[in-house]
């Protein structure tokens, strides 16, 4: 068994048991909290059984169903673990399949399960799985940050091409993708691609992956490879141990809007583009409002304490109000607690041009010399966002999108950037949990578009866990 099949089998078992640890957990937790340490009987039709059912058994079997629906539903794919929300999603879709399915065997055959039961071990249970893949997935980032459990790749392609990958593959290691070497028509313009890294003709690929060990080939556009060549390559691999990952001529597009579709032995690739209106448009909406009225109500005490601290630190009002530029290019008015000084707005343009960042479309003084006292911890807070909230209730923002921008920023927008007036400001993205301010304008963009061209309602929620989690660690904000 080569390296790659085992650390595959070897996470996979980790999961497998740890999934079950966890189900038997929240089954076992559902009948010790409502029917306490007495079994009591099921409520089962004589005519099913001629032997009394108790809850001991009916949780042992729900176990045992509950496990083999997350292998069923494939939920330890090697490929969506460490990655992306697709393991989450499948962890979700398998768990309500399942209760689905036992409320309705329950009710086609007139089987009493107590609904308090099932009420307490469902939400628990499925809790507690994301909760266990998110802790399996950060050990698993931090084994892939040294290399380890990751596919070792031979990218195959054009020279920038394979550069571009290469390096996006080692800047990515939660991916799972170590290249390991490169196969090129022109190795001489691929130098510099860094220590451990072989270069080598398209025509050594073979001898390059047994010297390296390799498991997976990359391929990327520019190889220069007909269609009958392509084929003979994937016939040239290894079934089972080696693997063929064929990148097509798409950027920034997630899974779920991506569909293979064979056609007379064409493997054609179907985009689906981006909607924003109808049912997605109604469930983001009503995400914003219910997220909005939640988080108003919890930071309550949050929110007066700080309009206590803003008064009493600096003159002036409690509240910044500033136009910013929304959905389709509409201006609104965004609100956020002051943390600088009156007049700052007029200091803006020093500040910039002494900065050299006056013709970059995002706004953001390092060392800001405008901050109040309390303002700089309001900054690395994020506190200073919370009003924010009541402008999500009243429609003019969502709790995710990309950044509202003040309309001299709008200006310096090119043709891609304008992408992102296309849905609501948030007032977190996906560049402040990558980055926030410590991101250039550049990848900001390419982040936002990549929101902007996959929204998703799972993709909102991960980013608002993974927002909490910067703020806490206090990362990049200025």
């Amino acid at each position: 068994m080569d390296d790659a099949r085992r650390w595959r089998l070897s996470y996979t078992r980790r999961l497998a048991w740890s999934d079950l640890l966890v189900v038997a957990g929240a089954v076992a937790g559902a009948q010790l909290l409502w029917f306490g340490v007495d079994s009591r009987q099921l409520d089962v039709p004589e005519e099913l059984t001629a032997f009394a059912v108790n809850y001991t058994l009916f949780s042992l079997a729900l176990i045992g169903a509950w496990a083999i629906a997350l292998t069923v539903a494939a939920t330890r794919e090697p490929r969506i673990v460490g990655a992306g929300s697709d393991e989450y999603r499948r962890v979700t879709s398998a768990t309500l399949q399942l209760f689905g399915v036992v409320a309705i065997a329950g009710f086609a055959l007139q089987v009493q399960v107590s609904r308090g039961y099932l009420l307490v071990a469902l939400p628990v249970g499925l809790l507690a799985l994301l909760v266990e893949r998110w802790a399996w997935r950060r050990w698993l980032h931090s084994v892939r940050r040294t290399g380890g459990y990751s596919a070792r790749c031979v990218v195959l392609g054009g020279s920038e091409e394979v550069r571009n990958i290469v390096v996006t593959l080692r800047q990515q290691t939660d991916a799972g993708y170590r290249p390991v070497a490169a196969c090129t028509s022109d190795p001489r313009r691929l130098d510099g691609l860094g220590d451990g890294i072989r270069v080598a003709p398209i025509e050594e690929l073979a001898s390059v992956m047994a010297e390296t060990g390799a498991d997976t080939v990359v391929v990327v556009s520019g190889h220069g490879l007909s269609a009958p060549q392509l084929r003979e390559l994937s016939w040239s691999l290894v079934p089972g141990d080696q693997h063929l990952v064929v990148v097509p001529n798409l950027v920034d597009v997630a899974g779920p809007r991506i569909h293979a579709r064979p056609v007379a032995g064409l493997p054609l690739v179907h985009v689906e583009t981006p909607r924003y209106r109808g049912a997605s448009r109604f469930t983001k909406r009503a995400f914003d409002v219910l997220g909005a009225l939640l988080a108003v109500v919890v930071l309550s005490p949050v929110l007066l304490a700080t309009v206590v601290a803003v008064r009493v630190t600096s003159p002036g009002p409690v509240l910044f109000t500033q136009t910013r530029i929304g959905k389709d290019g509409e201006p609104f008015r965004m609100h956020k607690f002051r943390s600088m000084r009156l007049g700052a707005d007029a200091e803006l343009a020093e500040l910039l041009e002494a900065q050299g960042t006056a013709e970059t479309p995002l706004f953001k003084v390092r060392d800001d010399p405008r901050l109040t006292r309390i303002g700089a911890f309001l900054r690395r807070t994020s506190i200073d966002e919370l009003p924010q909230l009541f402008d999500v209730l009243r429609g003019a923002m969502s709790l995710v999108g990309p950044r509202p921008q003040v309309p001299a920023e709008i200006a310096l927008y090119d043709h891609l950037a304008s992408r992102r007036l296309t849905v609501k400001p948030g007032i977190t993205g996906l560049w402040q949990v990558s980055g926030r301010s410590a991101l250039g304008w550049e990848d900001a963009v390419r982040l936002d578009l990549y929101y902007v061209e996959n929204w998703s309602l799972v993709g909102d929620i991960v980013l608002l866990w993974r927002t909490g989690r910067a703020v806490l660690a206090r990362r990049g904000a200025y």
